[in-house]
Parts: C-alpha cells; sequence; structure tokens
C-alpha cells in the first residue's frame, strides 16, 4: 500500500464517506476518517469531502458544515496547496466555505435527479484529474436536488477563460447548471468541486455504469507521489 493518506471527511449526515474511503483504498492509498467536530487533520495528504445531507441540508446545503472545527483547518490547508475534492453536498462545502467561487441551488426541474450521467473532461491540470485526457468522456452517477451551479456573469467569465472548468455535462443537463457545469477547479488546481459521484463509479460488481471514477484517485495517488 502507498505511504499516501487521503483523509475522508464525515458530517452529520454525510452518506457516502465509506464508498470514498473504499475508492482511496482501491487504488492502494491508506483512507484516513476525519471526524467533523475535530481539529486535526492528522497529517494527512489531501482530503476529500463526501456526499450527503450534512446537517439535514439546513439553511442552505454545506451552509452549516463549512463551520465545522474541521473545515477551520481545511480552509488554510488548501490554500497553502493542501489537495482537496468535494462530491455533491461536498462540492456545496466547498463553495460556501469559499474555496470554490459560485453556489449549488436547487435543480432547475425542483426534481431530485438520480441517474449515471455523461460528462467531459475539460482540465486535466489539476490534482484529482491528471491521469484523464483533455476532452474524454466519461459516466458517473449524480444524486441530488440542489446542483444547479450558478454564478454571476464576472465569475462565469473568468472560469471559463481561465480553464477552471473541470468537468461538463454531457448528453442532456441534470439540473440547469449554468453553461452545463459539473465541476470546477480553484486557480492552482488543488481544489475540485463537482456534483457527479467518482466514488460510485469504481468498481462495476456493484452495478456501477463504469470505473471511470477511479481516474479521480489514481489522480491524486500520481499528485502524490510526484510531490
Amino acid at each position: 500500500m502507498s505511504a499516501a493518506r487521503v483523509g475522508v471527511v464525515t458530517f452529520p449526515g454525510t452518506l457516502d464517506d465509506q464508498d470514498a474511503a473504499r475508492a482511496v483504498r482501491l487504488v492502494g492509498a491508506q483512507a484516513v476518517p476525519l471526524w467533523h467536530a475535530d481539529r486535526d487533520l492528522k497529517g494527512v495528504d489531501a482530503v476529500f469531502l463526501p456526499g450527503g445531507f450534512s446537517y439535514g441540508d439546513y439553511l442552505r446545503c454545506g451552509a452549516i458544515s463549512r463551520f465545522a472545527p474541521l473545515m477551520e483547518e481545511i480552509v488554510p490547508a488548501a490554500k497553502a496547496g493542501l489537495p482537496v475534492i468535494g462530491t455533491c453536498n461536498g462540492f456545496q462545502i466547498l463553495c460556501e466555505a469559499h474555496l470554490l467561487p459560485g453556489a449549488l441551488t436547487r435543480n432547475a426541474s425542483l426534481h431530485y435527479v438520480c441517474r449515471d450521467q455523461r460528462l467531459r473532461v475539460e482540465q486535466t491540470a489539476t490534482a484529482w484529474t491528471n491521469t484523464f485526457a483533455a476532452g474524454q468522456e466519461i459516466v458517473l452517477p449524480v444524486k441530488h436536488g440542489e446542483g444547479r451551479y450558478v454564478a454571476d456573469a464576472d465569475t462565469l467569465a473568468a472560469l471559463e477563460a481561465g480553464d477552471h472548468v473541470v468537468v461538463r455535462y454531457l448528453g442532456g443537463n441534470p439540473n440547469g447548471s449554468l453553461n452545463d457545469i459539473a465541476g470546477i477547479r480553484n486557480e492552482a488546481g488543488n481544489v475540485v468541486g463537482l456534483m457527479p459521484h467518482p466514488e460510485h463509479a469504481v468498481e462495476e460488481l456493484v452495478g456501477a455504469p463504469s470505473t471511470d471514477g477511479l481516474g479521480f484517485f489514481t489522480s491524486i495517488l500520481k499528485n502524490l507521489v510526484n510531490a
């Protein structure tokens, strides 16, 4: 097993932490459980913020979690270069914590969406997508009620001009996200947020639509090994 240690955060209401931890182990890294109320990152080399319904999505999705004691450690660490990824609720938390711009709002359909979704990888210059090819099409599950990415016109223009859109919806936008945006990165490329769930597409044996999600985990392992 690699010496790379990836912390997987659990908030009250997190659902996908065990799936994320399993995906980390599948690529040979060590999954380190991190509890939201702690103030210790346990020396991890990267952090995964999984999906779910932290704090029941009260106020806004991720609005309470951003104030968790552990987030007080994650935010400055991410700004200093620690690789961090958030999927679904994790993406919402990253936006609420201002580690990524914009917000995730109610799906345009006003219905919860759960389906396998085609995506195009737009940006590979990140800690989490470097083993993909630019333009590669992948399939990952989506499952959310508030996944519509929105931002003001200037922010959208900056995201597009700076190649900060990491993945984009293909074959039908499931939630009405502006510019078909499914995931974005920060300027440095160490922080990535996306609504689809790569941790649910790592093993075909359990009914996953593909194993395309493994690329996010092999990417962080490659990033850490080469750091």
